[in-house]
């Protein structure tokens, strides 16, 4: 069995309750691209950041026991050479000091000269890939820019992503490349997956779309329509690369037949886990330029508060407190499940009690 250590299960069976292992800092909110799925599409800018300062934030790591996993994302992380040089890397330098798995959240499209300045701090680089040409690339990748980009601008970003991406790989880079299941994509991920696979993406992550900012614009696909999409996935995919699902709306407590065996299949196939939202489960976010700590992807939810004020254990703890968490609280070891965040649960589940439920059919392992 695959450990993913951003998996909340891991640390909720060895502690006996949720505890903050995984810590999310937004580097910047500057990006070269306008994603029609962005999750933080409305705090995308194009104003001059003053960041935090960066001891005060390794300070307050310092004083979470239970830190196992830090990520850094945006915005595009690598957008600036200065943030990178006075931001970005000092945190995954102190990380990987104290022995944390890391990741950086990147589109790839930058020099790739910037990338492997990362790579002695980085066990993952988190790509976004939804493409299977430049079209999909210019279609995609600007779909909320203000103003039109030219077709051979897109075209040297996807080719600069795709070479880098490659060498990056070759460099021995683990990278990880994430694919959102939307109308646009569903009938393409199989493909997109063997195009990934050629490339030397050790690991392709798949999430279905959710309404969170830019997203909320676009069609949502039904329970239906990503069962099949999932299937037609299974059989269609290069099945030598690790395939990780994320925020899947399918849960072993479902009393729907065709949801337990689509995850009786994804337990059986090889190379496949299924990742437990970390989500208001065992990780914050960390905002690097306002500072505000919030719950990620729930964004009808208040800031927790702000790392130079409250410090990270306290909102943590706050959250823990709320309603919002205790809500969704519920844990089955029988299925390794920690259930749902509150944007699943919001999307597919409203009204639906998921502490009563119980796993109907269990799986291996």
């Amino acid at each position: 069995m695959i450990k993913d250590p951003w998996d909340p299960y891991w640390s909720r069976k060895a502690h006996g309750r949720h505890v903050l292992t995984s810590i999310e800092v937004t580097a910047t909110n500057h990006c070269n691209l306008r994603c029609e799925h962005c999750a933080v599409g409305d705090l995308l800018t194009t104003v001059r950041e003053q960041h935090l300062d960066v001891e005060m934030v390794i300070d307050q790591l310092a004083q979470i026991p239970t830190l196992e996993t830090f990520s850094i994302t945006g915005g595009e992380p690598t957008y600036s050479v200065e943030t990178l040089r006075t931001f970005v890397i000092p945190l995954l330098k102190y990380a990987k000091k104290r022995n944390l798995s890391t990741q950086i959240n990147t589109n790839a499209t930058l020099p790739v000269d910037r990338y492997k300045a990362l790579l002695p701090f980085v066990d993952v680089i988190h790509i976004s890939y939804n493409y299977l040409d430049v079209v999909d690339f210019h279609e995609i990748a600007f779909d909320k820019n203000k103003h039109p980009v030219n077709r051979a601008v897109a075209q040297r970003l996807y080719q600069t992503m795709n070479e880098n991406v490659a060498e990056l790989a070759q460099l021995g880079a683990f990278v990880s490349a994430e694919s959102i299941i939307t109308e646009r994509t569903a009938n393409k991920l199989g493909a997109i997956n063997r195009r990934l696979a050629q490339m030397g993406v050790q690991r392709h992550e798949i999430h279905p779309l959710y309404p969170s900012d830019f997203a909320r614009f676009m069609r949502l696909l039904s329970l239906d329509e990503l069962r099949l999409c999932i299937t037609r996935l299974l059989d269609e995919r290069a099945s030598h690369v690790w395939m990780l699902f994320g925020t899947l709306p399918f849960f072993w407590c479902s009393d729907v037949p065709e949801d337990r065996a689509l995850l009786e299949r994804l337990t059986a196939s090889p190379n496949v886990t299924v990742r437990n939202d970390p989500d208001g489960r065992n990780r914050l976010n960390i905002n690097g330029i306002s500072g505000e700590m919030v719950v990620q992807d729930f964004n009808s939810l208040e800031p927790l508060g702000f790392v130079q004020r409250e410090g990270i254990m306290q909102a943590f703890e706050a959250w823990q407190a709320s309603q919002s968490f205790t809500k969704y609280n519920c844990y089955c070891p029988e299925a390794m499940c920690t259930g749902p965040n509150l944007i699943v649960a919001d999307t597919y589940y409203r009204g639906v009690e998921f502490q009563t439920r119980r796993a109907v059919m269990t799986k291996g392992g």
